[in-house]
């Protein structure tokens, strides 16, 4: 009896094909956005500077011709506008990075790094250091404050959820919840002794602005962001891994523990100084990777860089909304975000419990 060979599948190529594709596209598609919205955001404001003057400004600056501005104009591109771009762009890379990494580690797309206490613990050095009148680094006070504040915050949470040489996801989470809440009463303490100038402060910077962004800011923030989002990149194969579970990933050779405490480091390490510079900016580590992983796929070699690019995208279009929506007053970039970002995540977990069969 003559017996057919079944025909040899051709759905992985093409499928691995059009995952590439999507991926190229996405990555382009998110390279221009940010491109255009970097040059829109240094040319919009109360000084209008049009976009071929900007790139003519800084062509010259970078010995590539063009020509140089106005005294005034090149004045407030330089020392204004482009210093909130540049941080803009870095903050919204390290915090959609984070995210994508966070998630990555606990396995739960509802995760974000504000989830194990950084942004908190972050924001109790720099309240600490506003309401304490604190002032031996200089400019830089606050931002070591926060930063400093911030490692340390993960470090104990990552000591009092460790046991018997292993760390379970859900004890990390709880005991963030915990911290998380033990920083918002240190905030409130600090609150409750600081003069009426000192409150201004620490409400305006909790709610997250760049309003006080310099080239200072930017070089404190660099050095960061740029270990952090370079080191990233390198454990995506092993986030692939962990994401069939912690005892298949053992199996396959990966130090889940190790990993976990590396990958939490870098984490700390990319809120922390998010934080020190912007206050606190919620939402953007959670609503970025999601998204991606929703148009590309689950894959981290794409999901992590992908989503510093993203994050960087989203802060840079908010950034220039909350300067130009009520001009011209300034909107906390926070506030923006977490309107945009909160009835996401509902929408999210209706959909992820729909999915568990919890809701009909």
């Amino acid at each position: 009896m003559a017996t057919t060979a079944p025909a040899p599948s051709t759905t992985g190529e093409p499928a691995a094909r059009r995952s590439g594709r999507r991926t190229w596209l996405l990555t382009v598609s998110l390279a221009a956005a940010l491109a255009l919205l970097a040059l829109l955001s240094a040319g919009v404001g109360a000084y209008d500077i049009p976009p071929g003057d900007v790139l003519s400004s800084v062509q010259h600056h970078l010995g590539l011709g063009g020509s140089a501005l106005d005294r005034v104009a090149e004045s407030v591109l330089w020392n204004v506008r482009l210093p909130r771009v540049v941080l803009a762009l870095l903050v919204g890379a390290s915090l959609g990075c984070a995210g994508a990494l966070m998630q990555g580690v606990f396995g739960n797309p509802l995760a974000e790094p504000g989830v194990i206490g950084i942004s908190s613990g972050a924001a109790v050095g720099a309240v600490a250091c506003i309401a304490l009148g604190l002032n031996f680094f200089g400019t830089w006070t606050i931002t070591v404050c926060a930063f400093v504040s911030g490692l340390a915050t993960v470090l104990v949470v990552y000591v009092m959820s460790r046991s018997n040489g292993r760390t379970e996801v859900v004890t990390l989470i709880l005991t963030g919840i915990a911290v998380n809440a033990f920083a918002g009463a240190l905030i409130g303490l600090f609150l409750s002794y600081a003069d009426t100038a000192a409150v201004n402060q620490i409400t305006f910077w909790q709610l997250g602005s760049l309003a006080q962004a310099t080239w200072p800011k930017v070089l404190a923030v660099l050095p960061c962001a740029a270990l952090g989002l370079l080191i990233a990149p390198f454990y995506t194969r092993k986030l692939d891994l962990l994401s069939l579970g912690e005892r298949p990933a053992r199996h396959l050779g990966v130090d889940v523990e190790r990993l976990r405490v590396i990958l939490i480091l870098v984490i700390a390490l990319l809120t922390a100084a998010a934080v020190a510079v912007s206050g606190v900016i919620g939402f953007v580590g959670l609503v970025i990777p999601h998204l991606l992983r929703m148009l590309a796929g689950p894959g981290h070699r794409f999901l992590v860089p992908g989503s510093a690019l993203g994050g960087a995208v989203v802060l840079v279009g908010a950034d220039l909304a909350a300067r130009t929506i009520a001009a011209p007053a300034e909107l906390p970039i926070g506030v923006l975000t977490a309107l945009t970002g909160s009835p996401f995540f509902f929408w999210l977990l209706r959909r992820t419990r729909r999915k568990q069969g919890g809701w009909a």
